[in-house]
């Protein structure tokens, strides 16, 4: 009996690895980011959705006469539910019809928000004192930082500024400009210029003096920091990491969706910041920002204020309305990321017509807050539309605007007031939707004084007093909190 315990004793030393589990395997690593061409992405989703080509969308296949452009003259109605009843109170626009919009978008349009997105966690980079035409201010430069502990492969972070007022004693509003990637780099750079660098959206700065002047601040963020602007960088930025590194899904967000996250996401650290009410934050994009401004204020309640400057097709332009871009050119391989897979099929197999909404109804998910829409000029039937503003459609804009009116004035708001198209560099300011076409070119600068003139209807800065302290005899005026928002002038 001994000479056999000693046996298996001398056994169990000699394999140890008898006496215990078997030996846990480390998990594998996650999949590195998958790197596919803006070419090669897009034939992938034109295969997944069985589509064989999509019409032609270049410059030499664009409509320029307005007596074709209504090809498709039945706009959905946005006050019919899809059962076919009439919407008549605003709790039934709350409750049933605005719902159905939604979804509509986010199945054919826009795409779907994933549902759990990650926490970001903000960082006051610098604070800089410094002083833009004759007003004090201060200026933060902030950073994002997206929590990317579910795949660490991808590092997610948000650029953006904010400047206040130095001299305000209480909190102020504030415009959230959207500034594509060399855009936000000459906003940074001073002391500010009244002209363009040149960079794509840079119409110059005159814009932030004149949010100063109204005793309000300002807020710069760069969208492209946190997702690319091409098709290549689908699998990379917020998009990619929500995906693990992966392409997108048919059903998937495309970066219009993305970038006004980002949005959001600022708007939650405007809230915290001591210096700005949050309660009155305003948002501007032009041109595909314009688009994404529109999204951001149609999806995010508050957001208190909209300037959409020449967002055309995919923007404030009424898709059914065939005037200047195409919506095949929207998803051809150069853009076809801003917006949901699914839309492909509208520039393929199923046209305009066929989509279950219309982008007057994405102005209607801003209701009952105050929209402007900004436009320049429109060369006729000249297709010179790049100098111009043809290829954005005004008219298109206008129309969906006007096609929005039911739903403000359902709830008790005020619509353009005409559905007559006004002549050039007539500001329509007098209702909560708003609407300019200047006579410059593709840039949102000549329409900025029209809108903050529209923005101050609902945006109040702290009442003005005067200071005991003056300079020269006109004197200096500082801002003091009221307890009230007053009418401005």
């Amino acid at each position: 009996m001994r000479h056999r315990l000693g046996a298996l004793a001398l056994a169990l030393l000699v394999c140890p690895a008898a006496n215990r589990l078997p030996a846990q395997t480390a998990p594998p690593e996650p999949a590195a980011p998958v790197h596919l061409t803006a070419e090669q992405d897009h034939q992938r989703l034109l295969d997944l959705l069985g589509i064989k080509q999509l019409r032609p969308g270049g410059e030499q296949d664009a409509n320029w006469g307005e007596a074709k452009a209504n090809a498709y003259p039945n706009l959905p109605d946005p006050l019919l539910e899809k059962n076919g009843r009439r919407v008549t109170t605003a709790e039934e626009w709350w409750k049933e019809r605005r719902p159905e919009i939604v979804e509509d978008y986010d199945r054919e349009i826009l795409g779907r928000t994933p549902a759990k997105l990650p926490r970001v966690t903000w960082e006051i980079v610098s604070t800089t004192p410094e002083t833009i035409g004759e007003v004090a201010v201060i200026t933060k430069r902030l950073a994002g930082h997206v929590d990317n502990s579910s795949y660490p492969q991808i590092s997610v972070t948000i650029d953006a500024t904010l400047t206040t007022p130095a001299r305000a004693t209480g909190r102020v509003p504030v415009i959230m400009e959207l500034a594509f990637g060399g855009e936000f780099k000459a906003s940074l750079k001073r002391p500010i210029s009244d002209t363009g660098s040149g960079a794509l959206g840079d119409y110059g700065q005159t814009w932030e003096r004149q949010v100063l002047a109204k005793g309000w601040g300002f807020a710069v963020l760069s969208p492209m920091s946190f997702q690319a602007d091409d098709g290549a960088g689908l699998t990379e930025g917020i998009i990619g990491l929500m995906n693990k590194g992966q392409p997108r899904s048919l059903n998937d967000w495309g970066a219009l969706k993305a970038w006004a996250w980002g949005a959001s996401r600022l708007l939650d650290y405007l809230a915290t910041d001591k210096g700005v009410d949050a309660k009155q934050v305003g948002i501007e994009g032009h041109s595909r920002l314009g688009k994404t401004a529109l999204v951001a204020m149609a999806y995010d309640p508050r957001f208190a204020v909209l300037y959409s400057s020449s967002s055309g097709e995919g923007g404030a332009k009424l898709y059914r309305h065939i005037y200047g871009e195409p919506l095949s050119h929207l998803m051809n391989t150069q853009l076809y990321q801003w917006m949901s897979p699914n839309l492909l099929k509208y520039a393929g197999p199923l046209t305009p017509g066929d989509l279950p909404v219309d982008n007057h109804e994405l102005i209607a998910l801003c209701a009952p807050r105050p929209v402007f829409i900004g436009a320049g000029a429109n060369p006729g039937s000249d297709p010179a539309k790049q100098q111009m503003d043809g290829w954005a459609d005004p008219m298109g804009m206008f129309l969906a605007e006007v096609a929005a009116g039911p739903v403000y004035r359902l709830l008790g708001r005020k619509d353009l007031g005409t559905t007559q198209f006004p002549s050039i560099e007539t500001s329509l300011i007098d209702g909560d939707l708003g609407f300019r076409q200047h006579s410059g070119g593709h840039t949102s600068a000549p329409n900025w004084p029209a809108f903050l003139d529209f923005a101050s209807h609902y945006l109040h800065a702290p009442v003005a007093v005067k200071s005991a302290s003056t300079e020269g005899s006109h004197g200096r005026y500082w801002l003091q909190r009221s307890n009230t928002h007053e009418e401005s002038d």
